[in-house]
């Protein structure tokens, strides 16, 4: 590498059941220790998150649960993963964001202290996303080819908006021309999902939660366990498709 390096540095890389540290889980982690020589250690390890993993998930990484079954839990990495990590640098890509927030809850559930004090922390989205902005004015000078004169100004804003979309789609005919097609793409849905946006998903034994504190939970159970969260729901600020899917797990 040509970073000059004065103690190691590891690049970190998780999959997981989702994407909330206070509630997700590792399934996999890959970690690469490169040493101020050049020489690399590199480690990958599948986990048992002691969770169903969703089908959103698998749909992203590949793991299902069934290759995780016969995995150890993460407490029986813990240790050894953070002497491999004792004194390090840390990097890795959205690891700022993701990974490591996602690591140092897995660590703290088990009683063990990650601390990233002292540690130099380099995520190459980070660098990324600063050096080629992904703001309006950046996406109308990709697409349209030139800068904008009137930036943030509503007029200004929205005309852009228009020009970008143009573009678009003479740049990327899979798009598709129609409204729907358009949409789809904007929003994409998993099979599983009773809602547009993943709120209540369909599962072997009915509907389930796809988010907050009883996500995964069968609705026909919360419905005897804690009644006034699917009030909250239906009663709520939730789309009616969101209310329906809420409606039928109940009844189920």
């Amino acid at each position: 590498m040509d970073i000059r390096l004065d103690r190691p540095i590891v690049f970190v890389d998780l999959e997981t059941t989702g994407l909330n540290p206070s509630y997700d889980r590792i399934v996999e982690i890959t970690v690469i220790k490169v040493h101020p020589d050049g020489s690399e250690e590199q480690r990958t390890v599948r986990i048992n998150p002691e969770m169903p993993i969703p089908a959103a998930a698998t749909s992203v990484h590949g793991i299902t649960d069934e290759d995780v079954v016969n995995q150890p839990p993460f407490s029986r990495y813990a240790k050894n993963l953070l002497a491999f990590l004792d004194g390090s640098d840390l990097a890795g890509f959205n690891a700022i964001r993701f990974d490591l927030p996602m690591l140092r809850a897995e660590f703290a559930r088990v009683g063990v202290r990650f601390d990233l004090e002292g540690r130099n922390v380099v995520d190459p989205m980070a660098i990324f996303h600063q050096m080629e902005p992904r703001d309006l004015a950046a996406a109308y000078k990709r697409y349209c080819g030139k800068a904008m004169d009137n930036a943030h100004t509503s007029l200004g804003d929205v005309k852009a908006a228009m020009e970008i979309l143009e573009a678009q789609l003479k740049d990327h005919p899979e798009l598709g021309s129609s409204m729907e097609s358009l949409h789809a793409f904007c929003h994409p849905r998993q099979p599983d999902w009773l809602d547009d946006e993943g709120k209540v998903v369909l599962t072997d034994e009915g509907p389930a939660l796809g988010f907050g504190k009883h996500r995964g939970r069968l609705v026909k159970d919360i419905a005897e366990l804690d009644a006034d969260y699917l009030d909250w729901i239906l009663y709520g600020n939730f789309t009616e498709q969101v209310k329906q899917a809420v409606r039928q797990g109940r009844s189920s």
